[in-house]
């Protein structure tokens, strides 16, 4: 099959590529910059609000998979134009082309569209693909972690301080390998077995994880005991603004994210059918895995 993909540079759409490639497929793969030439992928220069790259980009292929998105932006028009606009545009460059299949990577922070600007406008990217004429499939992860990441690379780098600050206690959490993400995404795409479904993907863990339990795995991980430290949502908003001070753009810690990070149910309900997927690779391996890429890049 042919997958046109969005998002294909970064973290989880790089390791579907990967994925698609090992299975036999054929990839086109959305790229804002010049990317190295390679086997079995065809680069479109191009963007998300780029409507002739687009349509090149979804000619001829099988399956549409929309991975790109805005995880961090100042305020909320910059959510609005990456996942808003931008799910609005491929959506329409996808039925433009009569593709068959149309998957769509959004968040489990839609579903709390009222905590911040980012749950916010992947909700209204949801709106946009279920109201399409397509034969989607929208996949809301939990948090996702794994080589290439950047995200939760910070968490992995705090475990070795041996302390962790967390959200206020009580809450839980789910969370997902990308290589079992990605492959979720793979079958998604090449089959119809759940066709205008919405799932929410896990690691398989019951009733998800407690955040002190998250701390302690990657400490366990890094190599180190980790004391998970509890902090109310008044500090953490105080050390948002900090880390704004400081990083500004890059900050990671914005009060846009304590305000999700502070809801107690960040786990997935909706999983996928058990005969189309399951997760594979167990999380404390996975976990392993990723704390192995991270030095042999010298990011840990």
């Amino acid at each position: 099959m042919i997958l046109a993909i969005t998002g294909g540079t970064g973290f989880v759409g790089s390791h579907l590529i990967d994925g698609a490639l090992a299975a036999g497929h054929h990839v086109h793969a959305l790229a804002r910059r010049p990317q190295a030439p390679r086997d079995g992928v065809e680069w479109i220069a191009g963007a998300l609000d780029r409507t002739a790259s687009l349509d090149t980009l979804v000619a001829g292929a099988d399956a549409v998979v929309h991975v790109a998105g805005v995880v961090n932006a100042p305020d909320r028009a910059g959510f609005s134009a990456g996942n808003v606009d931008g799910t609005a545009a491929i959506v329409a460059a996808a039925s433009r082309a009569g593709v068959a299949r149309f998957v769509h990577v959004s968040s489990l922070a839609a579903r709390e569209p009222g905590l911040s600007a980012y749950g916010w406008s992947k909700a209204g990217a949801e709106k946009i693909v279920t109201a399409s004429d397509l034969d989607w499939s929208i996949v809301r992860p939990p948090a996702i972690f794994g080589p290439r990441d950047t995200e939760m690379l910070e968490l992995f780098r705090i475990a070795r301080y041996r302390i962790m600050p967390l959200p206020p206690a009580g809450g839980r959490m789910s969370l997902i390998y990308v290589e079992d993400l990605a492959r979720l995404l793979r079958v998604l795409a090449t089959g119809t077995a759940t066709s205008r479904q919405m799932l929410e993907p896990d690691d398989g863990m019951p009733g998800g994880w407690d955040h002190r339990d998250v701390a302690r795995a990657i400490g366990g991980a890094v190599g180190t005991s980790v004391l998970p430290l509890s902090l109310p949502r008044p500090l953490l908003r105080t050390l948002a603004r900090a880390d704004i001070v400081v990083r500004g753009a890059r900050a990671k810690l914005t009060s846009d994210r304590v305000a999700y990070f502070c809801h107690p149910d960040w786990t997935a309900h909706l999983h996928p059918p058990a005969a189309v997927w399951t997760a594979q690779t167990p999380t404390t391996e996975a976990m392993a895995t990723t704390v192995r890429w991270y030095r042999q890049n010298r990011l840990l």
